[in-house]
This record gives structure tokens, C-alpha cells and sequence, in this order.
């Protein structure tokens, strides 16, 4: 019997355990099994196979019974996730509908998830943007959060080396606040969005309209040949899954990658109750996890841990993991685990009329979605009174002008003879919010879910700094659209709730002081360190990129520095 024990133990132990099959933890998996590493991935949710279980991805619109609508059913019950822009008939089997999985929202929150092997780099949007040395450095010279312990050098070299195998479309602009990086080519502006890039240029010295990054492969390398996948056919069906991997996903992606390696191990439809940790030997030996169909519970062991679940899962996970040694979760001497949670403020919008060019139209599809104007406020110096900044989107587009309610005569002439409208412009903010302890996350006291985690709360919500930045952005954009001589200016404030940018972040957060914070500068635990955190939990602040291909680096530099630390017979 004892030998059976062993025996047990043996097979359930691995050089590697990553939490989460997600951004991160895909990423996590390519790289530990890239460096020699027997690695375990446990992922919560069902098991989601490249192309094979796409299974919207090559129908027709007539074929979905709602012509891609949510029928009304889906909507009533599952009122957070169904205000997601991607949340629709063709990819809501990708998200987690809102009664599976129940939360306290203790503010309104909207919490966008994806359940499945992939997580949400299935449904993601794709955008893919460096942060800069003004947002690494943000927290210390603005005087929130804490100062960064790592800086915009140190993670350079992990952004190429993530970008080179993700691949990443964009121009080289030159812009200190944006830098570039390993670009396949860019998708261009269309005919009104390169106008109104010229009229920024001219009148507007320090605001740029670049073309948006994104992880699409406009002209692949070798390297994505050798993944299988091929050149983005511009579908821009990208929330069903991709067959032809012309986006950077998971499943795609990195973990086929770790899978040619031999020595991975998937295993999905596992909740992590927890992180085991042995106070004798001073680390984490493993997790415990619950079938999500049996309930039965397993232990699995590593000498490395990294936690990928997804920003405010990873700061469920750490502060149920509980010992005599932690009696508030798993590292959280200091008591600020779940604190500091921040996000980006995608609540406002304008739009527009262009009377010009009224010889071009558009044509086809732009996977990139059009262009992207960084950071423009607060760059160099402060500049306003509100503190960071935005950056926005932009989009041009000239369609048929539809004359749905005509009748008659009138009704039959716009069918026979279409005619294309006015160009319509459209941008969105992209704001950075001020991580504080008021935004918070904490274990439900009482309440557990089927699978016996506790519920979590979630109290997150806008301060005044985000009212000022949003007022800044329509006045500037405003302007802006009328000094390119655009007409019927409508700004629109949304009323979003928190969350629904999908981009929540924080919690766990990165440091050089273990009183102020929670990982060191390589994203180890301070007080944990062979347990790594590099997914949303870790960021310390939010900038205004969009925050994907940062995990990543992030992701990459961590597994390069455990491996080597683990090799000199260091603290991991």
C-alpha cells in the first residue's frame, strides 16, 4: 500500500504547475516546456481544441436562428455578460453565463468571463500595444499606487520576444509614449481616418493617428508557419475562433506549441480550491482542485507554481489558499491582497459626419479596427486637473444609405439604386484609472459556489479623476472633429458600469517593498517566492494600452527567471 502511495504521489507530481490556460498561462506553459520542464496546466473550464471546436466559425448569417442576435431568452437571463459588444449568437457559447457562475457585486461591476481552455484569448479584441516608460515610471512621479519595481528596459526585450512569435501588425511611428516593436506589416487607415490623421499633425503638434497593433498575422513569418497558421483572411470573425490561426489565441497558439514539447499536461474541467503550502519547507508543494463534474478532489505537486486565472480569479485563488502560516491568503502578510484594483474607463464616445471625399467608400475589412491615438494628456509633464490620461480608437466607414422606412416608390428606388450615405467617424476613450484601496476585492463570508469557492465581492467603481478625464476627452475630441470640419458632433457617455472594458487589473500587485506590496520586481511572491503571479492581478498600474501583450512579456521574463533561479538551486 505504501508503495501505491508513492506511487500516487509520483504521477501527480510535476517540475511545473500553471493555473489558468488563458494569455498568461498559455504563455506560461509554452515557456516552462520550452526550458526542459515536465508542466501541469489546470484550467477550470472545458476543454476548447483549435478548429476542431469552433463550431460557428465557417456559418453563414442565414444560418443562425436569430441572424446572429441574442434571442430574447439568452438576454433576460444573463443581463451582465449580454451588454459585452462580442457576447452575441455566433460566441456565446465562450462565455460564462451569468448564473453558472455568480458573484457579489457590491458596486455594479459587469465581470466578463471565459470559462474554457483558451480562456478569454479566444474572444479577446486583440489590440496589442507596448506600455512606455511614462507608464512604468507613472506611479512614482504622479504619486499614486506604488513605484513599479520594474521599468520599461527591462521588459523591452520580452515585448520583441513575444512579439516575434505572437505576431503583431503595426507601423514603426517613432513615438517615446507608444514604442515600437517587432511589427509584420500594418493594417492601413482608410481614406477619412488618414485625413483626420493629417489634420491632427497640422494642428495639433505632440497628437499622433497611427495605425491600431494588433495580433493578427498580416504577412506571416516562418516561426507561424511552423505553429500552423496561416496569413488573417480579414474575416473579422474573430470572437467564434479562428481556423486559420490569423489571430494570436491560446489555443492556437502557445499551448500546441507546449504540446509538441511532450511534456505538457492539460487537464481541464479543474477548479483550484487552493495552493498548498508547507510551512516546514517555507513554499508551495502544489494545489488542490475539485472536479467541476465529480467534485472529487486531487492534489498535484511542483516545485513551481505560476497563477494565470484571470485577474480577480487569481485574487479569489490566493486568498482562500489559507494556512496557519497565512491565515489571510497565500502571501498576504500585509493585508492588501485584493486591494488596489484598477481598470480602464471605456464609458465615453463621439461620433461624427464628414462631407468629404465623397469619391471613395470603404471596402472589405480591417482586422485592426482602424487607428489608435495614444496618450496625448499628462505625457511629458501634468498638464490638467485630473491625474494620467487616455488614449482612443478611430474609425472611419461610408455604407449604403438605407432608406428602411420608405415606403412606395421610394422604398423600391432605394433597392434598385443604392446610394452610399455621408462618412461616419467614431472614436472611443481608453482611460487609466487610479488603482485605490476603496477598489476592492474579498472572499463572500458566507456564501460558496458548487464547487465550494467562496463567492467573491466586488466593490469597484469611478472616482472624480474619471468624471474630469472623460469631460477632457469630449471637449478635446470635440474640438478636434470640428477643426477637421466634421459635422454633427455627438458625444455619448455610456453609463458603463466597471467592467465591461474587460480589462480589470491589479489586486496582487508588483513592488519593491513587501509592506506595500504583494510580488517582487520578477513577479514572484514576497513572501512565497517559488508561486509566481503574471496575469491582470500582478499590475500595479493600468496605463492606457491595453494590457494583453504586457502579460505576456511579463509571463515570459518570470518563467525565464524561475528556470534559472531554480537551476543555481535558488529560492524557487
Amino acid at each position: 500500500m505504501a508503495n501505491l502511495n508513492i506511487d500516487s504521489v509520483k504521477a501527480r507530481t510535476y517540475d511545473a504547475i500553471v493555473i489558468g490556460s488563458g494569455m498568461a498561462g498559455g504563455w506560461a506553459a509554452k515557456e516552462l516546456t520550452g526550458k526542459g520542464l515536465k508542466t501541469l496546466v489546470v484550467e477550470r473550464g472545458r476543454d476548447v481544441q483549435h478548429i476542431k471546436d469552433y463550431p460557428t466559425t465557417n456559418m453563414m448569417p442565414w444560418e443562425f436562428p436569430h441572424g446572429g442576435a441574442l434571442p430574447l431568452d439568452v438576454k433576460e437571463a444573463n443581463p451582465v455578460v449580454s451588454r459585452c459588444y462580442a457576447f452575441r449568437e455566433d460566441a456565446m457559447h465562450f462565455f460564462v453565463k451569468d448564473a453558472e457562475h455568480p458573484y457579489v457585486q457590491e458596486k455594479p461591476f459587469d465581470w466578463i468571463r471565459g470559462y474554457q481552455v483558451g480562456g478569454k484569448s479566444l474572444m479577446w479584441a486583440r489590440q496589442t500595444q507596448r506600455w512606455s516608460s511614462f507608464d512604468f515610471e507613472g506611479p512614482a512621479r504622479d504619486g499614486f499606487a506604488v513605484d513599479w519595481p520594474i521599468r520599461y528596459q527591462d521588459v523591452a526585450p520580452w515585448y520583441s520576444y513575444v512579439e516575434k512569435f505572437a505576431g503583431i501588425s503595426g507601423h514603426a511611428d517613432g513615438l517615446a509614449e507608444l514604442p515600437d516593436g517587432e511589427f509584420l506589416p500594418a493594417y492601413p487607415l482608410n481614406a477619412v481616418e488618414d485625413y483626420f490623421r493629417q489634420q491632427v499633425k497640422q494642428k495639433y503638434p505632440g497628437r499622433h493617428v497611427i495605425s491600431a497593433r494588433c495580433a493578427h498575422l498580416s504577412k506571416p513569418n516562418p516561426v507561424h508557419y511552423e505553429q500552423g497558421r496561416v496569413q488573417c483572411q480579414n474575416r473579422v470573425l474573430c470572437q467564434r475562433g479562428c481556423p486559420f490561426g490569423g489571430y494570436f489565441s491560446s489555443n492556437s497558439t502557445t499551448l500546441p506549441w507546449a504540446q509538441k514539447s511532450g511534456l505538457l499536461t492539460l487537464k481541464p474541467n479543474q477548479v483550484v480550491q487552493s495552493i498548498l503550502y508547507d510551512e516546514q519547507q517555507q513554499r508551495a508543494t502544489g494545489i488542490r482542485v475539485v472536479d467541476t463534474h465529480t467534485k472529487a478532489t486531487t492534489e498535484y505537486y511542483a516545485r513551481i507554481v505560476f497563477v494565470n486565472a484571470g485577474a480577480l480569479n487569481t485574487n479569489l485563488l490566493l486568498l482562500n489558499s489559507t494556512s496557519h502560516r497565512f491565515p489571510q491568503g497565500l502571501g498576504n502578510d500585509n493585508g492588501l491582497m485584493g486591494k488596489f484594483v484598477g481598470f480602464h474607463n471605456y464609458s465615453a464616445r463621439i461620433s461624427a459626419e464628414y462631407d468629404g471625399a465623397k469619391d471613395l467608400t470603404t471596402d472589405g475589412r480591417n482586422p485592426a479596427g482602424g487607428g489608435y491615438i495614444p496618450r496625448f494628456r499628462n505625457v511629458f509633464k501634468q498638464e490638467t486637473n485630473f491625474l494620467r490620461g487616455y488614449a482612443a480608437g478611430l474609425e472611419a466607414h461610408r455604407g449604403l444609405d438605407h432608406t428602411e422606412h420608405a415606403i412606395g416608390n421610394g422604398f423600391k428606388d432605394s433597392i434598385l439604386h443604392p446610394k452610399f450615405g455621408p462618412w461616419t467617424v467614431g472614436s472611443h476613450m481608453m482611460g487609466e484609472t487610479i488603482p485605490k484601496e476603496t477598489n476592492y476585492v474579498r472572499l463572500d463570508p458566507t456564501r460558496k459556489d458548487e464547487w465550494g469557492m467562496p463567492l467573491l465581492n466586488i466593490s469597484v467603481a469611478y472616482d472624480d479623476n474619471d468624471a474630469k478625464m472623460k469631460q477632457d476627452y469630449f471637449d478635446q475630441f470635440s474640438e478636434m472633429f470640428t477643426q477637421a470640419g466634421f459635422t454633427n458632433i455627438k458625444t455619448q457617455d455610456s453609463g458603463q458600469a466597471p467592467g465591461l472594458d474587460i480589462h480589470e487589473m491589479g489586486g496582487v500587485r508588483m513592488g519593491r517593498d513587501p509592506k506595500t506590496s504583494l510580488l517582487n520586481e520578477w513577479n514572484q511572491l514576497h513572501a512565497c517566492p517559488n508561486v509566481f503571479v503574471t496575469d491582470g492581478a500582478c499590475m500595479t498600474s493600468t496605463s492606457t494600452q491595453n494590457p494583453s501583450l504586457t502579460y505576456m512579456a511579463l509571463t515570459a521574463r518570470a518563467v525565464d527567471y524561475a528556470v534559472k533561479a531554480a537551476a543555481r538551486g535558488g529560492v524557487v
